[in-house]
């Protein structure tokens, strides 16, 4: 059967994104270069392998994010001691956490450095 292995986003700036990622728990797991173009980063939650490759290409410093892409999921035991310790490094919420439903998660998103939205929803 097919799996899905890893998502990738461009970046702008190494440092800040993978700066980020970490804030959300992620582990940088390695880089790997491209010719002189461009350089994989590729994080990893704790015990889950690569699974997010942040690509740098050189002098390159954004890009448009289109209309169609939404966002990637992570969960959180404790949404809101993970919100506060993302508050520390000045990680805001786009707006407070809800829930899409009656007794479902708890919710809300985060954005990176290059603008892509992260949605962080409490394990229950």
């Amino acid at each position: 059967m097919p799996e899905l292995i890893h998502t990738c986003y461009r970046i702008g700036d190494v440092d800040r994104s993978v700066a980020f990622y970490e804030a959300l728990g992620f582990e940088e797991l390695r880089r790997m270069p491209i010719r002189d173009e461009a350089i994989n980063i590729f994080m990893g939650l704790p015990g889950d392998g690569p699974r997010l490759e942040l690509t740098y290409n050189f002098g390159v410093d954004g890009y448009e994010l289109g209309t169609g892409y939404n966002h990637i999921a992570i969960t959180a035991a404790d949404l809101d001691a993970t919100l506060a310790r993302l508050a520390e490094q000045g990680i805001e919420p786009e707006k407070p956490p809800y829930r899409v439903r009656e007794g479902g998660s708890r919710l809300c998103f985060v954005r990176d450095p290059d603008g892509y939205r992260i949605e962080i929803i409490e394990r229950g």
